[in-house]
């Protein structure tokens, strides 16, 4: 449909939409007045994932649009953990690590979007503000009579679970409702009027818009974003790797850097560049339409555009020139880029401990089996022995295939 307001207009021409519980008179209140927005993101780990960049992007856009963003920490639902779509439940974290990965988390928000007092300014609450202190009778009394267990064990992320007969425990089976509570509580502390998430939020936001007009006569709305696929039909931001990390610094393994994050963007699909471009840079629609239309070897010029716009956001334009930089040396120039990953060593190593000490192996069995299929070159030499001891004198470069080099130094 045609919409008036620019925020539906923008959410619709970038691809965000997936449903909408009233498009036409969220429609017409986007386009009256300012519109107050959130998304939750719960703390079960100290970084947020690439898998939750088209949420962050979502409230970004809203900013854009002239609305505010509120930014929801899940302080308190981190203590249950989301069913929705997961095959066992999550693992109970303590009230010390949820909020150790609460202040890890909230660096990647401060890139993304502009805080402060003012109207449409972007703000960051905890649900553990209000959850944390609720009363079990009361809470009963007013919010559980709204909700039907008959509807609840209709939404997909129940029914999956329960068809599979897989576990869900009472404790899980509350999330959506303490969800569906956070949106009447955010309406009555910060008039808020919308909750924006991924297409598997669907049911949890509808019980959040039906209780708010149950309890509080309050017309609020819900939009949702499409699952984000690769062209060949992966879940977006999974790698062989794993997980692609936001955060640059902080705690070994929930950490990714600048130069990889780049890297990541650089090797997107031919067929994804246009949909990516959209929904995770700020470049313009008709320039995205000129990139999308290249062809054969050009469609590179869009990738390198991708990589360095997203990298941009996410870590400033410095480090996404300098990660642009060290790939063009690294792959056009046959040189070594200062953003390279490093790894320190004395006199010499093994090729197993370099490829692992790298990252670029998670086992020594993965790196031998790295060299068996020829993929491994050392200055650009192919590795054929598992028991290779390589001496370092300056800097040494260890390649694994064809997009993934780092530097060997002393």
């Amino acid at each position: 449909m045609a919409y008036r307001s620019t925020l539906l207009r923008t959410l619709d021409e970038r691809g965000y939409i997936h449903q909408l519980t009233d498009a036409d008179a969220l429609d017409a209140l986007a386009d009256k007045e300012i519109v107050s927005g959130y998304i939750g993101f719960d703390a079960t780990a100290p970084s947020l994932h690439v898998g939750s960049l088209v949420q962050i992007m979502l409230l970004r856009r809203l900013q854009q649009a002239g609305h505010k963003p509120i930014v929801l920490m899940g302080g308190g639902t981190s203590k249950i953990g989301d069913p929705s779509f997961k095959d066992e439940a999550r693992k109970l974290l303590t009230d010390e690590q949820i909020a150790a990965n609460v202040a890890g988390i909230k660096k990647v928000f401060e890139r993304f979007l502009t805080f402060g007092d003012g109207p449409t300014d972007a703000v960051l609450v905890d649900n553990a503000d209000w959850l944390d202190k609720l009363e079990y009778i009361p809470f009963l009394r007013e919010i559980g009579q709204h909700f039907s267990v008959n509807r609840m064990l209709s939404f997909d992320s129940v029914k999956l679970r329960l068809d599979r007969e897989q576990s869900l425990s009472f404790l899980e089976f509350n999330y959506m409702i303490l969800q569906g509570y956070d949106f009447l509580e955010l309406y009555r502390r910060a008039g808020c009027r919308l909750q924006l998430g991924g297409s598997d939020q669907w049911g949890n936001i509808v019980n959040g818009v039906e209780l708010a007009r149950r309890v509080a006569g309050a017309e609020v709305f819900g939009v949702t974003t499409p699952l984000v696929t690769t062209a060949d039909g992966r879940k977006m931001g999974k790698t062989e790797s794993g997980a692609v990390w936001l955060n640059a610094e902080g705690r070994d393994g929930y950490r990714l850097s600048p130069y990889d994050y780049w890297q990541f963007w650089r090797n997107t699909a031919d067929a994804d560049v246009g949909t990516f471009l959209r929904r995770f840079t700020d470049v313009p629609l008709e320039e995205i339409a000129r990139l999308e239309a290249l062809e054969g070897a050009e469609i590179n010029e869009a990738k390198v555009v991708l990589a360095t716009e997203a990298t941009a956001l996410l870590h400033g334009r410095e480090a996404a020139e300098a990660a642009a930089e060290t790939a063009r040396q690294t792959f056009a120039g046959g040189g070594a880029g200062a953003e390279l990953p490093r790894l320190a060593v004395t006199g010499e190593i093994g090729i197993l401990a370099a490829l692992t000490g790298l990252g670029f192996c998670a086992s020594n069995g993965e790196a031998k089996r790295k060299i068996a299929e020829g993929a491994v070159r050392v200055d650009d030499q192919p590795v054929g022995d598992p028991a290779l001891v390589v001496p370092v004198a300056g800097e040494v470069k260890v390649s694994l295939g064809k997009k993934k080099h780092g530097l060997l130094t002393n």
